[in-house]
C-alpha cells in the first residue's frame, strides 16, 4: 500500500514531486481548521507542516496510523515531541536546510547596526545629510558570543572567519566547539562578549532566558542579535537595558509577540509599550522571521525533508 501524506502548508514543489516519484500519495489541505484535519488524519501515514497549528496530544491521539511528522523548518516546538515519540511517530525537521540563510542574515544585521545603514538610508530619503551622527563601529577587534552552537550557530561562526574577531560559544552540550569558535562557560562568555547572537530553540529552559538578570550578567555593554525564537527574550527587559545603555543595539528577526502562524502580530491593535519602543528605536533592526527564509533555503529545506522522509519510510 502506498504511504499517504497530507500536506497542510505549501512548500517548494520539489517536495511534492519527489515524494510522488518515490511512490508516496500526496494530498493537500491548506485551508481546513485543526479540528477538521483531526477528523481525517487517521487516513494518513505522514503529515508535512510548517507552522499552521500545533500538533498536540489531542491531534496525535486522532492520528492512529501516523508514521511521521515532517516540519519544513529548523525547530519542532509546535509539536508535542515526547508524546509523538511515545506513539512511535518519527519526527523530521530540517535545520540543515536554512542554516546558511540564518548565518548570512545574522551577519547582515550586525553590519547594518554597526554602520547605521537603515537609519542613514531613511534620513537621506527624508532630506537629511548627517555624517557625524551616523558614524559607525567596526566589527574587527570585537568578541562575538554565540549561545547555541548547533547548525545555526556553527554556520554563523563560519561566516565570521573573514573578520578579525574572537568567537566564543556556549552550549548545553559538551565538546561542540570547533576551529571557528571556542567553547566556554556562560560566565566567560558574559565577561568577554561585545556582540551576542542567539541560536537556540524555544524550550522550557530557554523560555524568557534573556531577562534583566541575564543581560546584567554581561561585563560590557553589548549588541544583541536574535534569529532564534522570540520568546527567548523578555522584550520589556531588553528595552530597559537599551534605555540604560547596557544594550547598545538589537537586531531582532523574531519577537516575543509572534503568533504561531507568523501572519499577524496584533489583531486587536493593542501594541505593547515595549514593542512600541522597538518600533520607534533608532538602534533597532526588525525583520519578520525571515532569517532562514530565502529563495535558496526554500528549496534546500524541501530537499532535506524529502531525503529524510525517504530514509525513514523506504
Amino acid at each position: 500500500m502506498p504511504i499517504k501524506v497530507l500536506h497542510i502548508d505549501s512548500n517548494h514543489p520539489i517536495l511534492w514531486e519527489q515524494l510522488e516519484e518515490a511512490g508516496f500519495e500526496n494530498y493537500a489541505d491548506f485551508t481546513s481548521t485543526k479540528e477538521e484535519i483531526e477528523a481525517k488524519i487517521k487516513d494518513y501515514q505522514g503529515i508535512v507542516i510548517r507552522s499552521r497549528f500545533k500538533i498536540d496530544k489531542q491531534f496525535i491521539d486522532k492520528a492512529i496510523n501516523l508514521k511521521f511528522i515532517a516540519r519544513v523548518g529548523a525547530g519542532l516546538e509546535s509539536i508535542d515531541c515526547d508524546y509523538a515519540i511515545s506513539k512511535g511517530i518519527e519526527l523530521i525537521a530540517a535545520p540543515e536546510g536554512n542554516r546558511n540563510a540564518v548565518a548570512e542574515h545574522t551577519l547582515g544585521m550586525i553590519l547594518s547596526l554597526f554602520n547605521k545603514l537603515n537609519l542613514a538610508d531613511s534620513e537621506i530619503r527624508s532630506g537629511q545629510w548627517n555624517r557625524e551622527s551616523n558614524r559607525g563601529h567596526e566589527l574587527d577587534g570585537k568578541t562575538v558570543g554565540i549561545i547555541g552552537y548547533g547548525n545555526m550557530g556553527k554556520a554563523f561562526a563560519k561566516k565570521l572567519r573573514g573578520f578579525d574577531v574572537e568567537v566564543l560559544c556556549y552550549d548545553i552540550q559538551d565538546n561542540v566547539g570547533d576551529e571557528n569558535a571556542k567553547q566556554v562557560s556562560l560566565q566567560e562568555l558574559q565577561e568577554k562578549t561585545d556582540v551576542l547572537s542567539l541560536h537556540i530553540p524555544w524550550t522550557p529552559e530557554t523560555d524568557k532566558m534573556v531577562d534583566a538578570t541575564f543581560i546584567n550578567g554581561f561585563k560590557k555593554p553589548l549588541w544583541i542579535i536574535n534569529t532564534s525564537r522570540g520568546k527567548n527574550i523578555v522584550t520589556a527587559d531588553l528595552v530597559a537595558a537599551m534605555e540604560s545603555g547596557k544594550v547598545l543595539g538589537a537586531g531582532l528577526d523574531v519577537l516575543e509577540y509572534e503568533k504561531l502562524s507568523f501572519e499577524t502580530l496584533f489583531q486587536d491593535k493593542n501594541t505593547p509599550e515595549a514593542f512600541q519602543y522597538l518600533l520607534d528605536g533608532r538602534k533597532v533592526i526588525l525583520t519578520p522571521h525571515i532569517a532562514g527564509w530565502t529563495f535558496e533555503s526554500h528549496e534546500r529545506l524541501a530537499q532535506v525533508i524529502v531525503d529524510k522522509i525517504k530514509a525513514v519510510c523506504l
